[in-house]
């Protein structure tokens, strides 16, 4: 059994007959039904977000909407061809092509 931590806790009557009805027809303790509610709230819980995630996520989605309302320029698909893409990659360099 692992380490328990005694809590006090106050609760509503009909919060404390639910828990009775629950205890009795599950065949467990009151206390692990309490547990097993702990644990299922933490576990759908969403974790919270500081402001710089949600400003990077605001800008991200934005950048995406500028995107798709720029769709219309690209629907012709860009021409190219291998030799034209390995020239232009070996200009950046200080050598030139066929140099390497």
């Amino acid at each position: 059994m692992t380490d328990m931590v005694r809590k006090q806790i106050y609760i509503s009557r009909r919060q404390q007959e639910l828990l009775k009805t629950l205890s009795k027809e599950r065949g467990i303790s009151e206390a692990e039904i309490i547990r097993q509610a702990i644990d299922r709230e933490s576990a759908n819980a969403m974790p919270k977000t500081d402001l710089g995630r949600r400003e990077a996520w605001e800008k991200t989605y934005q950048f995406m909407l500028s995107l798709r309302d720029r769709a219309e320029q690209f629907s012709e698909p860009y021409p190219w061809n291998r030799e034209e893409i390995y020239e232009q990659r070996l200009s950046r360099f200080d050598h030139p092509p066929g140099d390497v």
